[in-house]
């Protein structure tokens, strides 16, 4: 499995905010991480990445624990975070040349930040400063830093943030091309751009998986996603 979770949980005080859940993850599955605000998503992937320590459970990433060989994770995992932190006063290709060398890219480095930026349509904007991008330009900065590398898993927290409708349509093709060859976990709001992009949904609320089914699955039983969606998070928690 490119990504195992099992029983994973963190504890805020009184409050789980994430309670102890489990999946995996295939190689080459594009699988959408879907809950409301506040349902412990953006927790989850950090938790995953090795961002934030688990207060219970283990997340494992390409075969390393993520606790115990976190270094070992970083070389093999992508991550955009919902908050994009950039370097504002670095420029696009310096921002580049420098998460080439945290990577240690070495001789590859050049050639690869060509291609990233090509992939990602930032070429008229790479000689500008990041802080003077518009939103959307800023959210394809933080995903070619997270493509950089060519990792085998990515791990994007709302990868669509912020770009129009023809920026949308390209970053899907991306992600769709990347994940043909790696694993990809990408939390949204837009249930469109799950079922353009996804093969399987996992659905989480008050911190513990709800759902976890293949689109096609949903599709045979009639059910849109957004329906499923809808009464999945809308009912009572199960208590006890």
């Amino acid at each position: 499995m490119s990504i195992s979770v099992e029983s994973l949980t963190k504890i805020y005080g009184t409050q789980r905010a994430v309670d102890a859940i489990s999946f995996d993850i295939k190689k080459g599955e594009i699988v959408g991480f879907l809950g409301p605000n506040g349902a412990g998503k953006s927790t989850t992937m950090k938790m995953i990445t090795g961002y934030l320590p688990p207060t219970d459970g283990k997340a494992v990433v390409a075969g390393f624990d993520v606790s115990e060989k976190p270094m070992e994770v970083q070389k093999r995992l992508g991550y955009l975070p919902e908050a994009n932190p950039l370097y504002y006063d670095m420029y696009v290709r310096e921002y580049l040349e420098f998460s080439a060398g945290i990577h240690q890219l070495g001789s590859h480095a050049r050639k690869r930040i060509e291609d990233i930026v090509s992939q990602t349509g930032l070429g008229k904007e790479a000689h500008k400063k990041i802080g003077a991008l518009s939103k959307g330009y800023k959210q394809r900065v933080g995903l070619a830093q997270a493509m950089l590398h060519q990792p085998e898993v990515l791990v994007l927290d709302e990868p669509t943030s912020g770009l129009d409708p023809n920026q949308i349509v390209e970053i899907r093709e991306l992600i769709l091309r990347m994940g043909q060859e790696k694993t990809v976990l990408l939390s949204t709001h837009i249930m469109q751009e799950v079922e353009a992009m996804c093969s399987r949904v996992i659905i989480i609320n008050n911190g513990r998986v709800v759902a976890d089914e293949s689109l096609d699955s949903l599709k045979k039983k009639g059910e849109s996603l957004e329906a499923v969606f809808r009464n999945l998070t809308t009912a009572k928690p199960v208590t006890g």
